[in-house]
């Protein structure tokens, strides 16, 4: 897929800047923006010139969760149309978890530069990339729980890895909504910025740690740290497979 329609594509001296095009819909997700990032992931691993991938938004908003379109049944997986829904050993996959694999899976590091707000998949799909910036202005939320439903995008297992059991609980349990200082002083964010200086910033942060350094130590590095997070002994890091 070369023309996206979610977002726009951008590669600035070898640093893909991706940009939910969306704002008057506040970002929301869509079926077309989980067959464009998905597609999107495939062209930057295989595009030499790029060497890392930030994501932002456009308007108010990173990405305000889910598009609520279909009112209550937005998460009746029921009345979706087939062409919508993937079932894998029987089992239907979310969406935003076919992203948050993707991200996961991705041999270029990813920053998400969070503009503005952040709710349900637009802060999980974050999770399993390996920065995140934000405005002074975002804000981020957890909002399964007031509506009835539980955390998708493989967040349980991303989120407590990142900030810890109990702030993982505490967002997902009171799913409320918090600032850029909270998700700093919790380790969901690296660094608060003005808006004006964002992208400048992430685009700074993905040469610093890309531009000097060999693009397959990198992507062999990205999963030996991720794996080893589930490991149980140190040996399983010493051993060469």
């Amino acid at each position: 897929m070369t023309d996206f329609t979610q977002f726009t594509y951008e590669n600035r001296d070898g640093v893909a800047i991706v940009t939910f095009s969306r704002p008057e819909k506040m970002n929301t997700f869509t079926p077309a923006m989980m067959d464009e990032l998905i597609a999107l992931f495939d062209r930057t691993d295989a595009d030499d010139t790029v060497r890392a991938i930030v994501i932002t938004g456009s308007g108010k908003a990173f990405c305000a969760g889910a598009d609520l379109g279909n009112g209550g049944d937005t998460f009746n997986y029921d009345k979706r149309d087939a062409a919508e829904q993937v079932i894998v050993d029987g089992v239907r996959r979310d969406g935003g978890g076919r992203v948050a694999l993707r991200i996961f899976r991705s041999l270029k590091p990813v920053i998400a530069a969070v503009n503005g707000a952040a709710v349900g998949v637009g802060v999980t799909m974050q999770l399993p990339m390996d920065f995140r910036i934000a405005s002074l202005h975002a804000r981020f939320g957890f909002v399964f729980a007031r509506r009835g439903i539980t955390p998708e995008a493989c967040s349980s297992w991303f989120l407590p890895r990142l900030v810890g059991v109990p702030t993982a609980l505490d967002w997902v349990y009171s799913g409320r909504v918090f600032d850029a200082q909270e998700a700093l002083a919790k380790g969901l964010v690296q660094s608060l910025h003005e808006p004006e200086d964002l992208l400048d910033a992430a685009v700074e942060l993905a040469n610093k740690v890309t531009s000097a350094s060999a693009p397959v130590s990198i992507a062999v590095s990205r999963r030996m740290i991720w794996s080893m997070m589930g490991a149980e002994h140190p040996m399983d890091a010493h051993r060469i497979d």
